[in-house]
C-alpha cells in the first residue's frame, strides 16, 4: 500500500489532531491546502502563526484577546454590575451574538471534572473571587456553564462558593429548543424546561 510522502503524511497528522477532525477530513485538508495558490497557503500559514503570538488572555475576564485589557472589559458603555461566567471565550462569542447582554464576562476556561482530575484550582476561578473582592459594584453573577454533568457540578461549587458573599447568583435557564417536539426530548431537558418555566 502507497504511504504518504512525508511532508504530505506530517500536514495530515498535525490537522488531524485538530478537535473534531479525523484522519479521512485531516487527508482533505491536507490536498485542499496543497491545491491552493502559493500566496493563500503562505497567507494561511500566517494567520495561524500570527493568532498564536499574538493572542492571550485577558488579565481582567480571561477571554482570548489581542489587547490588554481586551475590547469588552475596557467597553465603558458595558455594565460593571453583573459578570457572567462562561466555560470558554468561545461561549462570550455565543452571549454576544444574542446582542441582549451588556455586562461583563468571566471566562473560566475550564470546567471542573474530578474523573478527568480537574479540579477548583485549575480553572480560572480565583481571579472572578478576586475580582468580585475589588469590585463591590458588581451585584449579580450570571452562571451559563454548559448543561452538563461538569457545568453543573461547576455552576453548583460557584454557587456555593458566592452565596456567603451576599452577591446575587443566578443560572441561564436549560430546556427544550425553540422548534423543539416534545416527544424527542430527554427527561433531563423536560425537567429543565420545567423546572424554568415562566408565567404568560
Amino acid at each position: 500500500m502507497a504511504q504518504f510522502p512525508k511532508p504530505l503524511g506530517r500536514l495530515v497528522g498535525e490537522l488531524s489532531k485538530l478537535p473534531g477532525i479525523g484522519n479521512k477530513t485531516a487527508q482533505r485538508l491536507a490536498y485542499y491546502i496543497l491545491s491552493l495558490p502559493d500566496q493563500e497557503a503562505e497567507a494561511l500559514a500566517s494567520s495561524i502563526s500570527e493568532a498564536k503570538h499574538t493572542m492571550h488572555y485577558c488579565s481582567v475576564c480571561g477571554n482570548l484577546t489581542d489587547r490588554d485589557p481586551c475590547e469588552i472589559c475596557s467597553d465603558p458603555s458595558r455594565r460593571d454590575d453583573v459578570i457572567c461566567v462562561v466555560e470558554t471565550p468561545q461561549d462570550v462569542m455565543a452571549m454576544e451574538r444574542i446582542r441582549e447582554y451588556q455586562g461583563q464576562y468571566h471566562v473560566l476556561n475550564g470546567v471542573i471534572s474530578p474523573m478527568e482530575g480537574i479540579g477548583p484550582e485549575d480553572i480560572n476561578l480565583r481571579s472572578l473571587i478576586v475580582r468580585l473582592q475589588q469590585h463591590p459594584e458588581i451585584t449579580e453573577v450570571i452562571l451559563a456553564t454548559n448543561p452538563n454533568i461538569e457545568g453543573e457540578a461547576t455552576a453548583m461549587y460557584i454557587a456555593r462558593l458566592l452565596k456567603p458573599s451576599g452577591i446575587r447568583v443566578t443560572r441561564i435557564a436549560h430546556g427544550l429548543p425553540v422548534g423543539g417536539d416534545l416527544e424527542y426530548a430527554d427527561e433531563v431537558t423536560l425537567l429543565k424546561a420545567v423546572e424554568g418555566r415562566t408565567e404568560l
